[in-house]
């Protein structure tokens, strides 16, 4: 098997601490590794509006993959994409690796929007998607934080974790960006 390039400056990176890496100019120029462990360039998601959410199988919020998948399902063909990035760093809620996140995600929620390998959101080793979503919204304060980006590949809003996928704020805000 010959080495990935991308994969390789990928964890080069992040070995770096978060304060010595060039934080992203926008969502467009970063790629990361999905959950198959394949590298997935985030500017495929150019003129879409994308809902990033670091997700979590044991926590509190975990309902809310329902939600996802069903505003993934309702808007896809207008243009949404949900992002999901499994991060263990609250509660340690996410210990499973790729192949249960991905088993527990289909059989239970049917999630069908992409998914990318477990990063951290926060701290020192915060990923660069991270570093990108935080540099103007804050670092999230739990699982299921939501940052909505606009087709231009910058962030347009955050949402806490308890503002649910159903809720009219975030679909207000999704049918504007949408427009």
């Amino acid at each position: 098997m010959r080495p990935n390039p991308i994969l390789a400056l990928f964890v080069l990176c992040l070995a770096l601490p978060a304060a010595e890496r060039k934080v992203p100019m926008s969502l467009h120029e970063i790629t990361l590794p999905s959950l198959d462990g394949k590298p997935q360039s985030l500017a495929a998601y150019r003129g879409k509006v994308v809902l990033a959410v670091n997700v979590a199988s044991e926590c509190g919020y975990t309902p809310q993959y329902a939600g996802l998948q069903k505003l993934y399902t309702d808007y896809k063909d207008r243009g949404l994409v949900i992002l999901g990035f499994p991060c263990n760093q609250f509660g340690a809620q996410e210990p499973g690796g790729a192949a249960q996140i991905q088993s527990f995600c289909q059989k239970n929620y049917g999630v069908t929007f992409p998914l990318f390998e477990k990063l951290e959101v926060k701290g020192p080793r915060k990923a660069p998607v991270y570093q990108f979503l935080t540099a103007r919204n804050g670092e999230p304060a739990w699982n299921f934080h939501k940052y909505l980006v606009g087709k231009d590949g910058q962030v347009l809003q955050a949402f806490p974790s308890k503002v649910a996928p159903d809720s009219a704020e975030l679909k207000a805000a999704l049918e504007a960006a949408l427009k």
